[in-house]
């Protein structure tokens, strides 16, 4: 389980308040967000399954959470964990903890602040996940669910396996494109070439860019690139790995930097890339049928759930009773949470309640910031110490 520096989290909003002075500021929001934690985890009156209570929650170890090994026909992977917030820790933490995106986090859990959940605070982690529908090879990039899906080539027999990583994609301004590509170029420790576009942007700010930023902590396209054949489009690591998963580039892709130092040198020159849209991503798991929506892109105007009854004829096609099996009143609900997790639309099947109580619980590993050292006392005394200040 891999490990975020705090430093590496943002610090100071835009008047340079910090992050965790603005939570202080906005922890009366944070028992109503907190009864609706509870709500989310309590089950229904005479539900035979009943949540662990803090002494039943068995102690386990998180599960990796991107790397699958893929059976034939298999369209979901993962399974969904649960830990609980401790002091100051806040989504940002999680999310690189967990191999995690921020509004990831976010949608799995309505009603819970962000910057200061509180302590003991269930967090659901949405590491289950519906592939997204395209072929299975190379790179598939769904811009709705702000993941990136990696199959490595089989080699020597080896099993098929899968990778999934949470990325940063455009904003609704500058929105990453959909289609098909390829990596047409691979470069470490790249100079950023600043487009003119940014440049007039930031000037407009009060920020200006100088033309060209030369590779070190202050480039934005962090140690290592991948060129996409769509002319300015990359897939990079990045300076500000806290916004990994939100809506915060000029279209191209950012992953944290350990991630695209993992995938840097398996992905050649020619691996292909598609780039989809798919708020709502539909899969079989055994006899079951499960729906994972995410809320659509700001700009994406589509009715989605009117391409539900031609997917749903794909995936029922064996089931004895075919579509007739799918419950539609747990579909629209499923569609209007849009939790982004996997939850079965069967008749009789686990409903998100049901699933969030066979979540596994886990233990929280983020590491603690440590506290700074204190500076020594001086041995001066008082007097002696202004007439210091002074004469500096």
């Amino acid at each position: 389980m891999r490990r975020v520096p705090k430093a590496s989290a943002p610090t100071a909003g835009a008047d340079g308040m910090s992050l965790r002075a603005v939570a202080v500021l906005t922890a009366g929001t944070l028992l109503a967000g907190c009864s609706l934690v509870d709500a989310i985890f309590t089950p229904p009156e005479g539900a035979g399954s009943q949540l662990p209570t803090r002494a039943e929650q068995p102690s386990q170890p998180p599960l990796p959470a991107n790397r699958f090994v893929l059976a034939e026909g298999q369209d979901v992977v993962g399974e969904l964990q649960i830990t609980r917030a401790r002091g100051e820790d806040t989504f940002v933490e999680f999310a690189r903890t967990y191999g995690l995106g921020f509004d990831e986090l976010r949608d799995a859990n309505p009603g819970v602040d962000p910057w200061l959940p509180g302590d003991e605070t269930p967090i659901v982690l949405p590491t289950r996940f519906v592939l997204p529908d395209a072929p299975r090879e190379g790179i598939v990039l769904n811009v709705a669910a702000k993941r990136l899906y990696y199959y490595p080539p089989v080699i020597n027999g080896e099993p098929k396996v899968v990778e999934t990583y949470p990325i940063g994609i455009g904003r609704e301004d500058w929105a990453t494109p959909t289609g098909a590509t390829t990596v047409v170029a691979r470069t470490r420790d790249p100079i950023w070439f600043v487009p003119a576009s940014i440049r007039q942007e930031h000037a407009e700010m009060g920020d200006p860019l100088p033309p060209q930023v030369p590779p070190g902590p202050d480039n934005p396209l962090g140690s290592r690139v991948l060129q996409l054949g769509l002319p300015g489009y990359l897939i990079h690591g990045t300076n500000k790995p806290a916004g990994v998963g939100m809506r915060v580039s000029h279209g191209c892709v950012r992953l944290y930097p350990e991630d695209i130092e993992s995938l840097y040198d398996r992905i050649p020159v020619g691996t292909p890339v598609r780039i989809v849209n798919q708020p709502l991503l539909l899969g079989r798991s055994g006899n079951d049928l499960l729906l994972e929506v995410h809320p659509p892109l700001a700009e994406d105007e589509r009715d989605v759930l009117s391409e539900f009854g031609q997917r749903t004829a794909y995936h029922t096609r064996a089931m004895p009773n075919g579509a007739a099996a799918i419950d539609l009143s747990r579909v629209d609900l499923i569609a209007g949470e849009r939790r982004g997790f996997p939850v079965s639309v069967l008749a009789g099947g686990d409903d998100t309640a049901a699933m969030l109580r066979q979540a596994r619980w886990v233990q929280n590993v983020i590491v603690p910031e440590p506290l700074p050292e204190p500076e020594p006392e001086s041995e001066a005394g008082p007097v002696e110490q202004i007439a210091d200040i002074a004469a500096d």
